[in-house]
């Protein structure tokens, strides 16, 4: 359960702290006190999504920590399982930065937002002031009857089938098409592989071909270059060669070595130079041969170069995009060619799921029906204790096609008054009617999960006298098994309270401060007069007040 929380600088809370209990907590204040800045700080400390908006005007970032003690056994296999210790006291904390920026931690080590909202999720259920409207919305009873019914093990089963039977329908849409269809896209791909397949491309064969055209086209450039080296190394009419003189030079080195055997070891290395430059006058010289071009070469080179250009205008950015182009085609081609066959396949494939998914979703309405008669005996129960007597709660329902959530289309109807037919929410519930209902709803689903604190903000909005004392009390019964947090302004619910906090907010210079107080036994009584009284208060209602703390102790 919550035990402590401590906030810094969220919106008009400079700091603040409020320490709750096992059983009814309630929190009472004047509207803008800061309540509703009580419930965004611990969505923010259960790792929801926050905003910097929430940090206080000056502030350099909003801090907010949470004790939690009497931990779940889902709460600890969630935090074994994030990789962190599950002690007897868990602190979550949450800052928010002016800039927009966060951090989270989990008994102090670091986390993200996400790992906390996992977390979070088994802490705490939170019921927001526009809960109760959402009542009014058809689309979130099917919801609701899945929650108490607990069936989501055959709602993943069944789903789980759906989208197989969805996949196998896509792929026979896309193969399904009339025959004038495929036989022109047959042509049309018949077409493209042969265009491609004759021109026999290669990969790296354009490059190849641009090298080879850069040469012929400067031929004669490098003709005369590679005539001027050769001449330089092998001599010509008119002048001796380098290689004539180095043979000179080892002529002459030889026969000083043969006088002093210390020259050898260069006489050597100067015949390897002279045998060396003949071998590059000759490969110089081979060279020169070959730089005669085959006639017609460099058009056939031009023609061979703008077919692969226009290849690529059509079928891809370089050759290798052309070529995984004819993969694909070719893919294509024999996947239409088949088709047939895999028509065929599918279809018996498409057959046998849909069995499967529709006795998955027969099974799931089985589940759903029975679960309603159940929650429907629960609901007019709670009802009945909340002041609605003799309201009747029926289940529209209709079988349909298959989708994702089943095959069920389910909406709850009341009839709130003995004679009349039973009708949609959102045609005849008042907001104190879909406050009661919500709080019967939410109290049976209570007892379908492991979450050991509920918040209830303004679930009493609408409602008064008697109907908000049989409130009190049913949050004082479902407090029995869990913590319950409450924000009210109501006397006949805050009288009921186990633990009394009031947000109380004061101006000081230019700036708003909110403050939470425990209250003792005369502060409630005080407060409650309040309440009950407005401004003026007076001991007929102070008197009041203490007669209903006094009820609440006996």
């Amino acid at each position: 359960m919550l035990s402590s929380l401590k906030i810094e600088n969220v919106a008009v809370i400079e700091k603040a702290q409020a320490q709750f209990t096992a059983g009814l907590n309630v929190l009472t204040g004047e509207t803008g006190a800061g309540k509703s800045i009580l419930i965004d700080s611990i969505n923010a400390i259960l790792g929801n999504r926050t905003s910097r908006d929430l940090v206080r005007t000056g502030a350099a970032k909003a801090c907010i920590w949470a004790t939690f003690t009497d931990l779940s056994p889902r709460t600890r296999a969630l935090l074994e399982e994030a990789g962190y210790e599950a002690e007897d006291e868990l602190l979550l904390y949450r800052e928010i930065s002016a800039e927009g920026k966060g951090g989270c931690r989990i008994n102090g080590m670091p986390a993200t937002a996400a790992v906390l909202r996992e977390i979070g999720g088994s802490l705490i259920n939170i019921h927001g002031q526009h809960d109760s409207q959402s009542l009014t919305n058809p689309a979130r009873h099917l919801a609701l009857l899945d929650t108490f019914a607990q069936d989501q093990a055959q709602l993943e089963e069944y789903q789980t089938l759906y989208r197989r039977l969805i996949r196998v329908k896509r792929q026979m849409d896309a193969l399904e098409m009339d025959e004038t269809e495929k036989q022109r896209r047959i042509e049309v791909l018949q077409f493209q592989l042969q265009e491609i397949e004759e021109a026999r491309l290669q990969p790296g064969e354009e490059e190849q071909l641009q090298a080879r055209r850069r040469v012929l086209s400067h031929a004669q450039t490098i003709a005369q270059q590679l005539s001027a080296a050769h001449a330089a190394l092998s001599g010509d009419d008119d002048a001796a060669g380098a290689a004539d003189g180095l043979g000179a030079a080892c002529g002459a080195m030889e026969q000083a070595a043969a006088l002093d055997p210390d020259l050898q070891s260069l006489a050597e290395k100067l015949n390897e130079y002279y045998y060396g430059v003949r071998d590059l006058a000759e490969e110089l010289a081979q060279r020169l041969e070959s730089t005669d071009a085959e006639p017609g070469e460099l058009d056939r080179i031009e023609e061979r170069l703008d077919l692969i250009y226009r290849l690529r205008q059509k079928y891809g950015t370089d050759l290798e995009g052309v070529l995984a182009f004819a993969d694909k085609a070719r893919t294509e081609l024999e996947t239409i060619q088949t088709s047939q066959q895999q028509l065929e396949e599918l279809a018996v494939q498409k057959q046998q799921l849909y069995q499967q998914a529709k006795q998955a979703a027969e099974m799931l309405t089985k589940a759903r029906l029975a679960a309603f008669d159940a929650l429907q005996g629960q609901l007019v129960e709670a009802l009945t204790f909340l002041n609605m007597p003799g309201i009747r709660f029926v289940l529209q329902h209709s079988r349909g096609p298959l989708a994702l959530a089943g095959q069920d289309s389910v909406e709850f109807y009341i009839s709130a008054n003995a004679g009349e037919d039973p009708k949609p929410l959102a045609r005849i519930a008042s907001g104190g009617e879909l406050s009661r209902i919500m709080l019967a709803l939410k109290s049976a689903l209570a007892d379908k999960d492991d979450i050991p604190t509920v918040i209830y903000d303004e679930i009493d909005t609408g409602v008064s006298g008697l109907a908000a004392g049989r409130i009190g009390e049913k949050l004082r019964q479902t407090s029995r098994g869990r913590q319950v947090l409450c924000i009210t302004h109501t006397a006949q619910i805050a009288a009921l309270a186990d633990t009394h906090l009031l947000i109380a907010k004061q101006v000081e210079g230019s700036r708003t401060y909110t403050q939470i107080h425990p209250l003792d036994e005369q502060g409630r009584v005080e407060v409650l007069a309040r309440i009950i009284s407005g401004d003026h208060v007076t001991e007929l209602s102070l008197a009041n007040a203490r007669e209903m703390l006094q009820q609440r102790r006996s």
